[in-house]
């Protein structure tokens, strides 16, 4: 790879809009605050357990005994995270509990305003983080907003992005600057003068940046306001790369190992209904193509993530009520989306404009008992990254171990390298696509559930050992902080 920026031409204004602000580092220790408060908190396990709001609508309605519960429930949250900031820092913590308990929560409103966005901000950021805490922040946030509850309290501000900050200080123009495309360059490649060449051209364009907005009369950019603006496109470009790069690579695989119209006798991947736990039938063509346009959709759905997470955020954090549902899968918060609907239509139609037709449904479920809410939502596409990554570095690593004397009799076995790697493939492109989802599993939603039933019967496959071999440990990531 090469000198990758993401955000090339006129669209580059628009994304700037949901391109998250890197933390500093007073937010990194308000961050870590946050998070020692939402791993002990068990918020969740008390409001939404309470038997007297099952399926019945919430958030606009004056159920007194359920709103006493979640009244109670915040104020221990907001109480411990205070707590947690006078035990770090004293001389500051100490002005926010002078006062009464109840008026202590509306005079430190600020406070809690910023450190509640700090944790989405991050999480925006870094997907990985925060998988057994953001659920239950943005829960907290949901139930604070609404105003029966705390009325006198208001949590919730916009996620800072890159537009807000450039648009205070005057400086919106430097977004068309030629100059910030080599500044926030993504530094991908193989060949180390290449990268030294890369650093070297990011510096110098960086330098002459500061020397043409900051401290000038015609913006009121500091130097750290520009790093900050840099470092935040830097890494927009780099966490699109990286999550968008497996999907890439899999449409690769599929178009250099596979043909749309001529199949091989043992690597047709024509499926069955009934057959190996397939629910679709379709021929070799029309599953190349199916797959092919899922694929495209994903990427598409990862160049457009920060986009897709900040609808997720305003959908969560909105007007729309919600009700508790068991939805089979647990007691679920049940809210409609239209922001994230809206996106989704959108993306759905550029793709199906690419790749020409559509198999199958092209319903995105949202507000039902398949995606409850935006947050299981982004929950879900969070995790193509995850399931294609460890089947890429195995198709890719494959090739290393066919010089082990060891490894490379056992890859012989199944009839060399690229032998091997097309039943790999063909076994995901066939079962990972198979229709094991609802509603048939044609439909958007239901061809990653598809997926993700793939990766559940991993340790079952005859290729298992290669997988193991190339370093394969899950496809769940860590839930590590």
């Amino acid at each position: 790879m090469s000198t990758v920026f993401i955000h090339e031409g006129k669209n580059i204004v628009e994304r700037s809009k949901y391109i998250p602000l890197r933390l500093t580092d007073n937010e990194r220790n308000l961050l870590r605050i946050l998070e020692g408060a939402l791993e002990i908190s068990e918020y969740t396990d008390h409001v939404d357990i309470s038997s007297s709001m099952y399926g019945v609508f919430f958030a606009r309605t004056n159920v007194t005994k359920k709103s006493q519960i979640i009244e109670h429930h915040l104020k221990l949250i907001l109480a411990f995270i205070s707590g947690l900031y006078v035990a770090n820092n004293l001389v500051l913590g100490s002005k926010m509990v002078r006062k009464d308990s109840k008026s202590d929560f509306v005079e430190n409103e600020q406070f809690f305003q910023n450190i509640f966005e700090i944790g989405r901000r991050y999480k925006i950021m870094n997907p990985d983080k925060m998988r057994t805490t953001y659920g239950k922040l943005m829960y907290i946030i949901q139930d604070a907003v609404t105003p029966e509850i705390l009325p006198e309290l208001n949590v919730h501000i916009p996620i800072k992005c890159v537009y807000h900050l450039l648009q205070t200080k005057k400086a919106l123009h430097l977004l068309d600057d030629p100059l910030l495309i080599p500044a926030t360059q993504c530094v991908a490649s193989h060949n180390q003068q290449e990268i030294m060449i890369q650093i070297e051209t990011k510096k110098k364009s960086r330098i002459e940046l500061k020397q043409k907005y900051v401290n000038v009369t015609e913006t009121l950019l500091t130097e750290d306001d520009l790093t900050i603006v840099l470092d935040s496109l830097s890494d927009s470009n780099s966490y699109i790369l990286s999550n968008r790069h497996p999907v890439d690579m899999m449409i690769g695989y599929l178009k250099r190992y596979f043909h749309p119209n001529k199949k091989e006798k043992q690597f047709s991947l024509a499926i069955r209904s009934g057959d190996g736990g397939s629910c679709l039938t379709h021929d070799h063509h029309t599953q190349y193509k199916f797959v092919l346009q899922s694929l495209e959709l994903w990427r598409e759905i990862q160049h457009e993530m920060f986009k897709l997470w900040l609808c997720s955020d305003d959908d969560l954090l909105g007007k729309n009520s919600y009700r508790l549902v068991d939805t089979g899968q647990g007691l679920q918060r049940m809210q409609r989306a239209p922001a994230v609907g809206s996106s989704m239509n959108s993306i759905l139609s550029t793709v199906m404009r690419r790749v020409g037709g559509w198999v199958g449904l092209s319903v995105v479920h949202l507000g039902d008992r398949d995606v409850p809410n935006a947050l299981i939502f982004i929950d879900k596409y969070t995790q193509v990254p995850r399931i294609l990554n460890p089947i890429v570095n195995t198709i890719e690593r494959i090739a290393t171990l066919v010089s082990d004397p060891l490894c490379g009799q056992f890859i012989t076995e199944f009839g060399g390298c690229d032998y091997l790697r097309k039943i790999i493939l063909r076994d995901f492109f066939r079962h990972g696509f198979d229709g094991s989802g609802d509603d048939g599993g044609s439909c958007v939603d239901g061809r990653l559930t598809s997926a993700w039933n793939w990766t559940s019967q991993i340790d079952k496959k005859e290729y298992y050992p290669i997988f193991l071999l190339t370093g394969f440990s899950g496809f769940d990531g860590s839930f590590k902080k």
